[in-house]
This record gives C-alpha cells, structure tokens and sequence, in this order.
C-alpha cells in the first residue's frame, strides 16, 4: 500500500534523513521505533507532505504522491493523527467530529459516525463538551476518530501514548488492533514506548540519525541491535 524508497530530507546544512526505506501493507501494521531527535516525525511530516522529499520517492496504491500537497494525499486516503493530537480545543467533540466528516453524504457521516463510536464510546457521553475540557487520553481517542471518519486506506500515529494514562493506553491499543483485524487499512505507528509497539506490530522499522539500522518481525525486536537503539 505505502512504499517509500530512499528518501532523504535536510534541515539547513543537517541530513536529516538518510535513505529511508519501508513498506506498509495493507492489513498491516508497522511500527516506527527510535529514541527522540532521530527523524522519526521528519519522516512521517514527509509522508504526509508537510515537508518535501529532498531525494528519493513515496508511492501509495501504485501512485507516485512524492510531490503531492497534504490535501492531496488526505483525499488519496492517507490520514494522519500528529504528535500533541492537534484537534480543536474550543469546538466541542461533535464539531470536531464534523470536521472529519466534511467530505462524506449525509448517509455516509451516519454509518461512519456510529462505528466511531462503537470504537470509542467515550465520545459520544461527551459530545457537547469543548475539546479542550478532555483529558489527554480523551484527546488522543477523539484525534484517532477524527482522522477516521475520513475513511482512510492508511492511518499514521504519530506517539499515540505520550502522555496517557495507562488505561486509555489499553483502549488505544484495542482500537488498533481492531483496525488491523478488519484488513482493509494499513497503520504506520511511530512510538516510543516499546512493549505498546511490539504487542502490536505486524512488521518494525528502527530509525537512528536518520537512517534505518534494524526492521524485521516482532520476534526479532527483544535483540540487542533493536534495543540499544531505543535506551536512553
């Protein structure tokens, strides 16, 4: 579904990335691990097209998107739930929630809407309160439903778990692991807290200064080459 092939991206005189390469398929999910400052939101802002692709080509479906804006990418199917949420913090929860239904029929907002919140029943006891008044994992939940009343094909979390208490984690993770299991959309976490990442990867990519040192199945992330990459 998503490939991307030896892209590279500078900050000033900083090479920021260097060569990265991964697959996303279909059905799968495939966690980006690495410590902070080694590229791992650079990478997923150039998925996304908030920033160019110095060098090197991402494909999605079989299209070359490389040099796409972000809207572009959003009506290919890509969706993107940023670091720190970013939803509306003065609208309520419904409008933020109408937000991601501005594209879809009537017919459509009314079965995407209720199988949001069969994901996420928290959000509906809460619709009329603003977004801002929500907790942080609350947020988080209401970031993830957002981006998927656009009926995305991919789904890109960036750190989903940072700053959340333990059991809207577990909630998170059930979400995703129900998206995996419906098989019709490819998820690309990026994610720091390691065993969050590995109950739920398909397949894992480690970045390091930019470049990819390790990738494989999920068997292979208790070795030492993957860990010595994330301790601090």
């Amino acid at each position: 579904m998503l490939q991307v092939e030896q892209v590279n991206q500078y900050y000033g005189s900083s090479h920021t990335l260097r060569g990265v390469s991964l697959t996303v398929e279909k059905g799968e999910c495939l966690t980006l691990l690495g410590r902070n400052g080694v590229g791992k939101t650079t990478l997923l802002k150039c998925l996304t097209g908030v920033l160019p692709v110095a060098r090197g080509k991402v494909t999605f479906n079989g299209r070359d998107i490389t040099r796409l804006k972000p809207h572009q990418r959003a009506a290919a199917g890509i969706a993107y739930v940023p670091q720190g949420r970013e939803i509306f913090a003065r609208l309520t929860v419904e409008e933020n929630l109408l937000m991601g239904m501005a594209t879809l029929s009537r017919r459509e907002a009314a079965t995407i809407s209720g199988e949001v919140y069969e994901l996420f029943p928290v959000l509906k006891e809460m619709l009329g309160r603003r977004g801002g008044d929500l907790s942080g994992g609350q947020q988080q939940q209401l970031a993830i439903a957002r981006a998927m009343l656009a009926r995305p094909k991919l789904i890109i979390l960036d750190e989903p778990t940072e700053g959340i208490q333990p059991s809207i984690i577990k909630d998170i993770e059930r979400v995703i692991r129900l998206l995996r299991q419906r098989g019709d959309i490819g998820i690309l976490l990026c994610e720091q807290y390691f065993d969050f990442a590995r109950a739920l990867a398909d397949n894992f990519v480690v970045l390091s200064r930019g470049e990819v040192v390790a990738a494989g199945a999920p068997e292979l992330m208790d070795g030492e080459d993957v860990r010595r990459h994330l301790a601090v």
